[in-house]
């Protein structure tokens, strides 16, 4: 089947902006842009993914165009890498991931339909498992293929619930998954007078994935909540600092007792 191609208008962005990368990278280029590999662009390309995220969070479509645009240019700036090797370009990539997309919509370009989404998600796993079965390989395939171990732990944690929920593996309702997070708990409880750290460390994982689960079975996204709950605290904490400026009060000499009391104030006054 052959890929879709938007006009080649659309495009003028896109090749002023690898045009741009090529000329960084060639004679008479940035002397920085010169020296950067795969390797070294690695964090860059994380970091930048996260400040899309952080643009997504609050709102602002000025910040989101522009981080959107900061995330493109880690994956030209790769694919300039890899064409001056020989390898492939960014053409191969755009056309690449078109007719990935054009062969896992078989119910929009072929003639398959799905009934709804969660169809269309099974659908994508069959189809994503056969492209890239191996038939010499020696592990048996996995629902769980295709799950990147470099992800966070939070984010690889609730991709692997609902991997193995699709084929069943799952409660129907959060009700045991509570009392599975109160069974944890007293096992890490149970742990504690022991002092081993390995150990308190497995129970507290195992305590961790049970939390994750139970907000994925309420459908919420752990990586939002967990992020509004730290932003929630951090906001607090900084008007807790400001009181005791206000008051001439050092943090460092009050009693854990004595910031409950400012704490205690401070969510009175809704921060």
């Amino acid at each position: 089947m052959e890929p879709l191609a938007p006009p080649a208008a659309e495009w003028a962005g896109i090749d002023q902006l690898i045009d741009i990368v090529a000329k960084l990278r060639g004679p008479g280029g940035c002397p920085w842009d010169h020296e950067q590999t795969h390797a070294s662009l690695r964090a860059g390309l994380i970091e930048e993914a996260y400040e899309v995220v952080e643009a997504i969070n609050t709102g602002d479509d000025a910040n989101l165009r522009e981080e959107l645009g900061d995330l493109l240019l880690q994956s030209v700036f790769h694919a300039q890498i890899a064409t001056e090797e020989g390898r492939f370009n960014f053409d191969d990539v755009a056309r690449a991931i078109s007719e990935k997309l054009v062969r896992r919509h078989p119910h929009v370009f072929g003639a398959e339909r799905c009934a709804d989404s969660a169809e269309v998600l099974r659908k994508w796993d069959d189809i994503k498992r056969a492209e890239k079965g191996n038939p010499g390989a020696k592990a048996a395939p996995s629902a769980l293929d295709g799950i990147s171990s470099g992800l966070p732990a939070l984010m690889r944690a609730e991709k692997v619930q609902k991997k193995a929920a699709r084929v069943g593996f799952d409660w129907s309702e959060a009700a045991p998954i509570v009392a599975k997070i109160r069974e944890e708990l007293a096992e890490v409880e149970a742990e504690l007078p022991s002092g081993s750290a390995e150990k308190i460390e497995d129970e507290i994982g195992d305590l961790l994935f049970s939390v994750v689960n139970l907000a994925r079975k309420l459908k919420v996204d752990g990586e939002t909540a967990l992020q509004r709950a730290t932003d929630k605290f951090a906001g607090r904490f900084r008007a807790v600092e400001g009181l005791a400026r206000e008051r001439g009060i050092e943090l460092e000499k009050l009693s854990l007792a004595e910031l409950d009391v400012l704490w205690d104030e401070v969510k009175r006054n809704g921060r």
